[in-house]
C-alpha cells in the first residue's frame, strides 16, 4: 500500500510504513524567535528525511534512528534542542556513506561545519558543530553544548540482511535489463529493509548501540 500526498500538479505516493516510523520532535529557539513555529517546536517525520535526501535506504533510515536515540539519551526528560548539539563522526566526510548520514544529522540537529546560520547577536549560531575523522568509539558522538553530556551511537544493520534476490535484481535494474515487474520488485525489497529498521526493530536495543561517554 502507498500513502498519497496531494496539492501539487504531481501527487506524491510513498510506502505507508513511512508514517509508522518514529517521529522526532525538536525545539528550535531560532524558529521560535523568528515566529516560524509556536514555541520553536518542529515535528519531523521520516518522509521529511526522504525529501531531504531524495531517496530512502537503510543508510538514511539508520541515520534517522541513530539521531533519534542519541537525542533521547541526551534529553531524557525534555524535548531536544535543535542547534545545541555537536556531532562528531569517526570517519572522514567522503568515506563510504558518512556524507549521506551527516546530511540527515544536519537536517535534524542543525549542526553544520562552516556553512550554517551565523547567528543573531551572538545567538543561534549553527556553525562549528559538525566534525569528521574524530576519535570516537561509535559511528557518531553527539554532545550537548550546554552540559557537555555525550553519547556514542552506532547502527547494526547486519541485523537486517538483504533478501537473496536483491543483488540479481539490482544488477538487472542498473543495467536496464530488468523488466518493469522486476524493477518494482527490486524497489519493494529495498524498501522492505527500510521498513524493518524503522518499524519492526525501531524499539530493539540491538539495532542502535547507545553508549554514554564518561567525562574526562
Amino acid at each position: 500500500m502507498q500513502t498519497l500526498l496531494t496539492g501539487g500538479l504531481f501527487p506524491m505516493r510513498y510506502p505507508d510504513f513511512y508514517d509508522k516510523a518514529p517521529v522526532i520532535t525538536l525545539r528550535d529557539p531560532l524558529a521560535g524567535f523568528l515566529g516560524a513555529t509556536e514555541d520553536g517546536l518542529i515535528e519531523y517525520r521520516y518522509i521529511d528525511a526522504v525529501k531531504a535526501a531524495g531517496h530512502s535506504c537503510p543508510t538514511v533510515a539508520s541515520a534517522w534512528m541513530m539521531t533519534l536515540r542519541a537525542l533521547e539519551a541526551l534529553y531524557p526528560n525534555d524535548v531536544a534542542e535543535r542547534g545545541a548539539v555537536r556531532a562528531g563522526f569517526r570517519q572522514e566526510a567522503t568515506s563510504g556513506v558518512t556524507g549521506v548520514i551527516a546530511n540527515i544529522v544536519t537536517f535534524l540537529t542543525g549542526a553544520t561545519r562552516d556553512t550554517g546560520f551565523k547567528g543573531l547577536g551572538g545567538r543561534f549560531d549553527r556553525r562549528n558543530l559538525l566534525f569528521f575523522s574524530e576519535g570516537v568509539e561509535g559511528e557518531i558522538r553527539f554532545t550537548r553544548k550546554d552540559t557537555g553530556a555525550a553519547v556514542d551511537v552506532a547502527a547494526h544493520l547486519e541485523l537486517v540482511p538483504a533478501e537473496p534476490r536483491m543483488r540479481e535484481l539490482m544488477g538487472a535494474s542498473i543495467t536496464g535489463l530488468a523488466s518493469v515487474e522486476e524493477q518494482r520488485e527490486f524497489g519493494r525489497l529495498w524498501q522492505e529493509r527500510v521498513r524493518v529498521i524503522l518499524v519492526d526493530l525501531a524499539t530493539d536495543p540491538r539495532l542502535i548501540d547507545v553508549r554514554p561517554v564518561r567525562a574526562v
